[in-house]
């Protein structure tokens, strides 16, 4: 665990108090043979699209592949249909620098919510994993008769994101990173493999799979600013960089999201979050508001179509992601691939009978299903969707 002076509490407070040292990165003095390291990163993704269940083995060998494209500072895991005992509950997943942070946080939860069980989340002791935080998970509900922090009237899940906003703004050296119902995020600093040991993800299995190895470069490597993002069933692993991280902010917080986590991929978890559950996108329209045709495209297209794609960027020009992306999303219902515009970082789709795999590379799917119907790479800016069969 980080200590006080250093720890994600301390840096979102000095960053408040516009206290945060400019010289972090520091360039060398021989800055002509500076070399950068290039953000590789790794994600890999597996769906079962009869809710088949898979073990976590797989995803955890798949990553294990992939270990080069990362550097040790973040490794994670999302999981789907691990907790069928309490699917009707959100599942809060809830790291704290210290047990004072963790409790600051279920007096919140108590305040706000119904806690149905409450208990640590298993981990067994990992050589490679150092001074990891504190990890509790919570299955809970709004209380029937609720307030918002903010005094308004919200729907049950807006209530539940705006709890989860609350807590991880309000409470120092604590934060939910995870917040769906029969689902479950684990992350941390650390390989892939690492994490997965620490968790004990071998002994969870799951209907769909998302795995990321971190190679940050922009941003700090720290416990809450590890792939996956989520928000409630959203779950988020991401390769590249969101250089438009700054408008995309700005936009966010105009709709009551607040961005503390202090890694860019944030912003995408909160984007879906906004343009499907509440402004009722669908996934393919959200698609093309991340990755939007250029301008010199629209022009070149018939009506209706180029009517469309411009009311679209006009109204969502502020969260169009601008930079290299290879973006891997998930729900309870869906795993969902997408590239940038002009295909920057790398992204593979395979299918093997009633199973489909998307990841960096297709070493890592041949390891885990070396026989498979079907290998191709999608087309810059254009989604690879696949749902669970209900």
């Amino acid at each position: 665990m980080e200590s006080e002076t250093h720890g994600p509490a301390h840096r979102l407070r000095a960053r408040r108090q516009n206290h945060e040292v400019s010289t972090v990165m520091k360039a060398p003095e021989k800055y002509y043979d500076f070399q950068k390291d290039i953000s590789g990163c790794g994600v890999f993704g597996v769906i079962h699209k009869k809710r088949g269940l898979i073990p976590g083995d797989m995803p955890i060998n798949a990553m294990a592949t992939m270990h080069d494209r990362g550097n040790g500072l973040g490794g994670g895991f999302a999981a789907y249909g691990i907790y069928p005992d309490f699917a009707d509950y959100y599942a809060f997943h809830i790291m704290g620098d210290n047990r004072e942070a963790l409790d600051s946080a279920e007096t919140v939860l108590k305040e706000f919510m119904v806690i149905h069980q409450s208990q640590a989340i298993p981990t067994r002791k990992t050589s490679s994993v150092k001074n990891p935080p504190l990890v509790w998970r919570y299955f809970v509900t709004p209380k029937v008769e609720r307030d918002r922090p903010k005094n308004m009237e919200l729907s049950e899940t807006d209530y539940t994101v705006d709890v989860v906003m609350y807590i991880n703004n309000n409470v120092p050296g604590a934060f939910v990173f995870s917040s769906g119902k029969n689902m479950g995020a684990f992350k941390g600093v650390g390989f892939p493999e690492d994490i997965a040991e620490f968790f004990r993800l071998d002994e969870y299995e799951a209907y769909i799979w998302t795995g990321h190895n971190r190679f940050p470069t922009n941003s700090p490597g720290w416990w809450g600013g590890a792939h996956p993002f989520t928000l409630l069933d959203w779950s988020i692993v991401h390769n590249g960089e969101i250089s438009s991280y700054g408008i995309n902010r700005r936009y966010l917080c105009q709709h009551d999201y607040l961005c503390t986590l202090l890694t860019d991929t944030e912003v995408v978890a909160y984007e879906l979050d906004l343009l499907i559950r509440r402004h009722g996108l669908s996934k393919e329209m959200t698609s093309k508001v991340f990755a939007p045709p250029f301008w010199d495209e629209i022009e070149r297209m018939e009506e209706p179509e180029r009517e469309a794609y411009t009311a679209l960027r006009a109204t969502y020009g502020p969260a169009m992601l601008n930079g290299p992306f290879a973006i891997l999303v998930a729900d309870s219902k869906s795993l969902w691939g997408l590239n940038d515009r002009v295909k920057l970082r790398p992204l593979v789709v395979a299918e093997k009978d009633d199973m489909v795999f998307m990841s960096s590379e297709e070493s890592a799917i041949r390891e885990v299903s070396p026989e498979l119907d079907r290998v191709y790479m999608p087309k810059a800016g254009e989604p690879v969707i696949v749902e669970v069969e209900e």
